[in-house]
């Protein structure tokens, strides 16, 4: 995906998130994130808006501390939210493709990560405060999904910080049924996880069978790339879990990424 479809997602899902947000009421318990409020949900995201407008606005190299979380509540929480949100995509909308600052994933650069990386931290927690409301949740696009799955198993679960470990060697994988492209092959050790895009595509594709052949895997976790998103980010159940199925627990009890 390209720069400015980030940009497009992040802002179309953040006015999205606000609507939820004053729909539901700050005082609505969040189901898809326990112990927090529509109020702990809204604050927290626009604080993490506001800190990534600094490194991009302000060009910050290193690691940049956060402004904590405001005092305010009800209406002037959600003006305060939607004005951080503004100011976050009209800085990334202006900013330079060749702007330098911090960034912790891999990424083409400092402007491509946090265009995807909020982009995705947007539509997480719109997610989030749509549940709020009960009912299902609006659809994540299908490419976005690909590519937010992407993040999360290459980019997040590929660091040093990851807790989804195993004692011995096991093979996850995690296949979309509706996506030829979308296969990745996670192998658990003590060590971080090791994440492979490909192995075996649904077989209704004609994409190559022979792809990580020679794998055998645990369990694996099949379903619509749009279901399989949300659940990677525990947001919604595993569609279909075939094997072990206590990869998928672990992958539950262990995989959350957390604000330090």
């Amino acid at each position: 995906m390209e720069i400015r479809e980030f940009v497009e997602t992040l802002d179309r899902e953040g006015r999205s998130l606000a609507t939820a947000a004053e729909k539901a009421g700050v005082d609505a318990e969040v189901p898809t994130c326990a112990g927090w409020q529509v109020r702990d949900l809204v604050r927290h995201t626009g604080m993490v808006h506001r800190w990534a407008t600094a490194f991009v606005a302000e060009r910050h190299t290193s690691y940049h501390p956060d402004g904590g979380l405001p005092e305010l509540d009800h209406d002037a929480l959600l003006t305060w939210f939607r004005d951080g949100h503004r100011r976050l995509v009209d800085t990334l909308t202006d900013a330079s493709p060749d702007v330098r600052c911090w960034t912790f994933l891999p990424a083409p650069s400092p402007l491509a990560f946090w265009a995807r990386r909020q982009a995705h931290e947007t539509t997480v927690h719109r997610v989030d405060a749509e549940s709020a409301l009960g009912g299902e949740p609006t659809a994540v696009q299908p490419d976005f999904a690909v590519d937010g799955i992407d993040e999360l198993l290459r980019g997040f679960h590929g660091r040093d910080g990851s807790k989804v470990r195993t004692e011995e060697p096991r093979v996850l994988r995690v296949r979309a049924t509706d996506r030829a492209d979308a296969v990745w092959t996670v192998r658990l050790s003590s060590e971080a996880p090791f994440v492979e895009r490909g192995g075996h595509p649904h077989p209704d594709t004609d994409t190559d069978q022979n792809a990580d052949a020679d794998v055998d895997v645990d369990c694996e976790l099949a379903g619509p790339v749009a279901g399989l998103y949300l659940a990677l980010w525990n947001r919604a159940p595993f569609p279909t879990v075939t094997g072990d199925a206590s990869l998928a627990t672990l992958w539950r009890e262990r995989s959350a990424i957390t604000w330090s």
